[in-house]
């Protein structure tokens, strides 16, 4: 049935000279995909390849080809409570606000089941098991709106108390989430993510020093058509409207300390408009944060910062405050997270050396 479906169209790149299996190209393009499942679609009819059904998975994939993916919704996943400790900044009747560290995933799903934010958040609350979407952190919009688990059905615990994710972080993003206990909490803070009036900073360490060193960053993001399991500026048509502001807090050696601040909520937002800027975030795999760049060439310098990347193996990317009206009481509250030790030892380490090489 439609309903149980989702339609993924891929549109290979004019310029694409590959010469990939039809297999392989639709692993390496769809999220959460392993060949094994995507044969097994293949084989079932799922896939037109401009207009026409292939059913052999070794069908060579070819430039300028449309692709057209029917892909069955998975069944829910069951979330079970977990003894998970929990940085809780700040905790009242209806709300709370958590310090996510890097390597969290928020959701559950099918590569994720355990670990999760939603699994210690059961447990915090006394909840019992309940059934989410397999819905990726890294694979929706930061800002939620409804929240899968809102649709859950009841809890083994106390069925008043519906802990519900408002906002996402990436896995490897650290920082502050609110979560709501409640459905009328839920729905106020959507409506202040939705109207835009959530306060939020991050702060990254970044490639180069931006110049000028503030500005308003407004590009579309949707979708790369060579791998959809990462974002990219696109055209207009093909995109979300989105806007990042940035400035400059510190210029650093061949790097810097900057802070951002969202207008909108979108996958991998900053992250791809700092790589879209020419200064993608430190440590970043996805969007070019590995490359050792801005003038560290020396064989020195190179050991300088894989030895960053060995203490902080992911992107410099932290959730630093937040700030919203409390949906209930009317209350502004603003919040604070300071960085976690690894991004914190990185920072020292550019300052110490700032200025030192030549």
């Amino acid at each position: 049935m439609p309903s149980e479906e989702t339609i993924v169209t891929l549109d290979v790149p004019p310029g694409y000279r590959e010469n990939e299996r039809l297999d392989v190209y639709l692993t390496r393009c769809l999220p959460n995909a392993t060949r094994t499942r995507v044969q097994r679609g293949i084989r079932q009819g799922r896939v037109q390849v401009n207009g026409t059904v292939v059913t052999r998975p070794s069908h060579t994939v070819q430039a300028g080809d449309c692709i057209v993916c029917r892909l069955p919704k998975p069944p829910p996943i069951e979330a079970r409570p977990e003894p998970i400790p929990l940085d809780v900044v700040y905790e009242d009747d209806h709300l709370l606000v958590v310090n996510k560290p890097a390597g969290m995933v928020v959701h559950p799903a099918y590569g994720n089941r355990t670990g999760t934010l939603v699994n210690a958040l059961l447990h915090h609350v006394g909840a019992g098991t309940l059934n989410v979407d397999d819905v990726e952190d890294e694979e929706a919009d930061e800002e939620v709106g409804l929240s899968t688990m809102n649709a859950a059905p009841s809890y083994a615990g106390d069925p008043g108390i519906r802990p519900g994710i408002v906002h996402r972080l990436d896995k490897d993003t650290s920082g502050l989430l609110v979560v709501a206990k409640d459905d009328e909490t839920h729905a106020g803070l959507a409506r202040q993510f939705a109207e835009r009036t959530i306060r939020r900073r991050y702060l990254a360490l970044v490639w180069g020093v931006p110049d000028p060193p503030a500005g308003r960053v407004e590009a579309p993001l949707g979708r790369d058509p060579r791998d959809r399991k990462r974002m990219a500026v696109v055209p207009p048509e093909r995109g979300k409207h989105a806007v990042t502001h940035y400035e400059l807090v510190e210029p650093l050696a061949f790097t810097a300390l900057v802070a951002f601040r969202l207008e909108t909520g979108r996958t991998h937002q900053i992250r791809v408009h700092a790589r879209h800027i020419g200064h993608p975030v430190l440590g970043d795999p996805t969007y070019d944060g590995m490359a050792i760049r801005r003038g560290p060439t020396h064989g020195t310098r190179q050991a300088f910062f894989r030895n960053l990347f060995e203490r902080m193996p992911r992107q410099a990317l932290h959730a630093h405050t937040l700030g919203f009206t409390h949906p209930l009481t009317g209350e502004a509250l603003d919040f604070s997270a300071p960085l976690p030790e690894d991004m914190a030892y990185v920072l020292e380490r550019l300052r110490a050396v700032d200025g030192g090489w030549a």
